[in-house]
């Protein structure tokens, strides 16, 4: 079973800058991983994934602001957020799965994080 664990979300103004960190409780090399986000009263929507080969899928809406990497010495992944905007405000999750790819669909994925809110005023 993997626990996902998310930090480094806050309250930041438009324009500026966040990374966000996930951190695995098993060596994460052969696991997809993937950002999720949800804001109040919408669905739950795909962010940015990374398929074990290094494949990348991001979303329209972050393409050009937001980087997704991952350390796996530190099973660990990031989401580098800059040029924040107010409708990126969300609860920001991590996922891992050991055969999604960096397909952005949340149902195809097994391990969740518990969360964290990112605020852009």
């Amino acid at each position: 079973h993997v626990q996902l664990v998310e930090s480094g979300g806050g309250t930041v103004q438009a324009g500026g800058s966040l990374t966000l960190s996930c951190r695995a409780s098993v060596p994460i090399n052969w696991y997809c991983l993937a950002w999720f986000r949800q804001a109040p009263g919408k669905e739950r929507e795909g962010v940015a994934g990374l398929d074990i080969d290094t494949s990348i899928t991001y979303a329209d809406s972050v393409k050009g602001r937001f980087t997704i990497s991952r350390d796996n010495a530190e099973n660990t992944l990031y989401l580098e957020m800059n040029n924040l905007k107010p409708e990126d405000t969300a609860i920001y999750y991590c996922a891992a799965d050991l055969n999604t790819g960096s397909v952005l669909v949340a149902d195809l994925w097994d391990y969740w994080g518990q969360g964290t809110q990112v605020t852009v005023s």
